[in-house]
């Protein structure tokens, strides 16, 4: 199984179409919001929300339901 995490931040209505997607398609994630930690806002803040699956940044903004599929069964 593929480690997937999502980066969101309060306040964030892409972040939430991304976690109600990730819900959808089944998939086990860890989610961390960036909200209020400096070093995390200073990396994560104008990508969001960010998919990462297995350490490697794979989405930002919107995450694609067929390619998310792919990346996930590859």
């Amino acid at each position: 199984m593929k480690s997937v995490v999502l980066y969101t931040a309060k306040g964030c209505h892409l972040c939430e179409q991304a976690r109600a997607l990730l819900d959808d398609e089944g998939v086990a994630y860890e989610q961390v919001d960036i909200t209020g930690d400096p070093a995390l806002e200073a990396e994560y803040r104008e990508w969001l929300p960010v998919v990462d699956i297995d350490g490697e940044r794979a989405f930002v903004y919107r995450i694609p339901r067929e390619t998310l599929r792919r990346r996930l069964n590859s």
